[in-house]
This record gives structure tokens, C-alpha cells and sequence, in this order.
């Protein structure tokens, strides 16, 4: 059963995720949280994040579900989240249940909706509440959280998300986090190919790339993503390993299409994002920071002509068999974090 726990009572916090955006989600809750906190994670490494804070390991997801009551999550996507949650060893499978189970990652609006039915069941509730902004956002406490919950759970959540978030917006019901988490990022890759493009055509008609920068940032043509992945990733054409790959991007956009098509929308600036993400990761800059997309129109090469199907699949092979993931659960490594461009220090907003 679930454990019971009331609005006067100070809840143990549970976090499962420890990577790139998790790790200091953790760290914040650790040291702002009065109450108990555990953390879980399969990589021995990530607890390194929590030196200096009162948060305990657990050596077990069970171990863990044990103790918590409210348990955050902070998993690569939702078969590792629907894993976490409802698998032979997850928070579900024993006797006593977590209270509340609030997802940060981002998953397609279905798996939300669908883990939160089967946790309702099982007397356990469920928010999705991915987040948005960059590392350094995530460190200092100051995402934005996107949450999909009834009001009556959103308030007993509020107070904790603040932790790790300064806007925390409550959507609409379950899964609808996952709505506007899809949307932002969509939005984002989107931008960025346009940006892109217009870059390369600026520099070949003779405009030095940041004195384009620099002056469309002062008119209605400035972004977020021009100060920061035009500005930090695509001017210096740096584009790192470890960070947001375009794979990652064809997820999400595998995601957004799965919404469009489930909501009778022809998204089809999202699938001319999704073919030049599938070319990019295919015209050598797999793995690399996904801003790369500008080096791929610039070295002549258009969209993908066929379908990213087979991209999505391997990056999501690739998250499900991480080392420090092999079970599909909990990733010191890959987090969405995913989520998506969380993982890099210049991300999403």
C-alpha cells in the first residue's frame, strides 16, 4: 500500500537520476528540504554531486521506496521511467508505496498519461512535471517546471518543485507537462535550424557571423536560442560530446509527431526539424552538441529525404544500454533529463 502522509507532516524525499540536470535537482532539495532526503542512482559516481549535503544513498530502488514519500525521478525517457515505476523491482512492487511520484523527465504525453492511470490503481499518484533551462539554472535553483497534475496534487508539490525551480506552472491535468515540455523543445530545434540557416546565408553575403548575432539580438529577431546556442555553440562551431545530440533531438521530435498525429495536426515544420536532425546525425556529428545541424547546411547537405525513424531508435537504444544504465533504469549519465538539452550547460528554455 501507499504510505500515508499528510499536509502537516514533513515528507522523505526520494530522487532517482542523478546525471547532468538531476544531480543538482538532488543537490538543491538536499540542502533546502528539511526533512530526510535518499538518492538512487546506478552509477556509484553520481553521488559525488551530494558531497556536503545531508542526502543519504540507497542502495536499492526498493530500499528507497521503502523510505520515501514523495520520490522525484530524472530517467533518460519513459520506458525507463514506466520501468522505475511499475517494473518487477520498481517503487510499486513492494508493500509500501511512495505517497506521490513526481517525473522531471520528459516522456511522450502517452507514457505519462498511461503511468499515472496504472499508479492510481495502486492508491499512488502521479505528476509529470518536466523541466526547462540550462545546467547552470538546475544548479542555482532556478528551472522552470512544467507540471501536469490535478490542483489538489499540484499544491502538495508546489512547495517542493520551488527547491529546485523559481516558475513552476501548473499546465492542466497529467500529462500536460509533458504537452509544454514537447512544445518548448520542438520550438527550440526548430529555431535553431532556422538560425542556422540564416547564419551561413549572413556569413556568404558578407556579414561577420557575431556582428549578425549582435545586431539581431537587438531587433524583434533575438532568441534564446541565439544567445545561447548561436552565441556559445554555433559562432565558435563547438559542439562537444556528452552534451545534446541530435539524436536526443530526434527523440523529442519522434515525441511531438506521436502528439501531432494522436491530435490530427499536420506538424510539418516539425518533421523538416526532425529530417535535418536525422541528417545531421547521420553526416557525421552523431553524439556531438545537436546546434551542429548549422555545420551540416553549411557544408552544402539539406534535410534528411527519408524518414529519422531509424535514428530515434538508436538513440534510444543507445540511452537504454548505457553502462551506467544497463537496466534501462536510472542513469548517472543520461539524464533527460532530459531532459532534452538540460544536458548542456547552454540548453532549452
Amino acid at each position: 500500500m501507499a504510505t500515508a502522509m499528510t499536509a502537516d507532516t514533513t515528507p522523505v524525499i526520494g530522487f532517482i537520476g542523478l546525471g547532468v540536470m538531476g544531480g543538482p535537482m538532488c543537490r538543491n532539495m538536499a540542502l533546502k528540504h528539511a526533512g530526510d532526503v535518499l538518492a538512487f542512482d546506478m552509477s556509484a559516481d553520481a553521488f559525488k554531486v551530494l558531497d556536503g549535503t545531508k542526502a543519504r544513498r540507497a542502495s536499492t530502488v526498493a530500499e528507497l521506496a521503502a523510505q520515501a514519500d514523495v520520490v522525484f525521478l530524472s530517467l533518460p525517457g519513459g520506458p525507463q521511467v514506466e520501468q522505475v515505476c511499475l517494473g518487477n523491482t520498481g517503487l510499486s512492487s513492494a508493500a509500501r508505496r511512495p505517497a506521490i511520484i513526481v517525473d522531471l523527465s520528459t516522456t511522450t504525453v502517452a507514457s505519462a498519461r498511461s503511468v499515472a492511470e496504472r499508479l492510481a490503481a495502486l492508491d499512488v499518484a502521479f505528476a509529470d512535471a518536466p523541466v526547462a533551462r540550462t545546467r547552470e539554472a538546475a544548479q542555482r535553483g532556478e528551472l522552470s517546471i512544467m507540471v501536469g497534475a490535478d490542483e489538489a496534487l499540484f499544491a502538495r508539490i508546489e512547495p517542493l518543485l520551488r527547491y529546485i525551480g523559481s516558475d513552476v506552472t501548473r499546465c492542466g491535468e497529467v500529462g500536460c507537462g509533458q504537452v509544454v515540455k514537447l512544445i518548448n523543445n520542438a520550438l527550440v530545434f526548430e529555431n535553431t535550424v532556422a538560425l542556422a540557416e540564416m547564419m551561413v546565408l549572413g556569413e556568404r553575403a558578407g556579414v561577420d557571423p557575431a556582428t549578425l548575432l549582435d545586431a539581431v539580438s537587438k531587433g524583434s529577431g533575438d532568441s534564446f536560442v541565439l544567445r545561447n546556442h548561436g552565441r556559445k555553440s554555433m559562432l565558435p562551431r563547438e559542439f562537444p560530446e556528452k552534451a545534446f545530440p541530435p539524436e536526443y533531438a530526434l527523440k523529442d521530435l519522434g515525441y511531438v509527431l506521436e502528439l501531432a498525429d494522436q491530435t490530427g495536426l499536420d506538424a510539418r515544420v516539425v518533421e523538416l526539424a526532425k529530417r535535418y536532425y536525422a541528417a545531421t546525425a547521420s553526416g557525421g556529428w552523431s553524439g556531438r552538441y545537436f546546434p551542429s545541424v548549422i555545420a551540416l547546411i553549411d557544408s552544402g547537405q539539406g534535410p534528411a529525404a527519408v524518414d529519422a525513424g531509424a535514428a530515434v531508435k538508436a538513440a534510444s537504444a543507445a540511452s537504454a544500454s548505457s553502462p551506467a544504465n544497463p537496466a534501462g533504469q536510472a542513469s548517472g549519465t543520461v539524464s533527460t533529463a532530459t531532459a532534452p538539452l538540460e544536458e548542456r550547460s547552454h540548453a532549452n528554455g
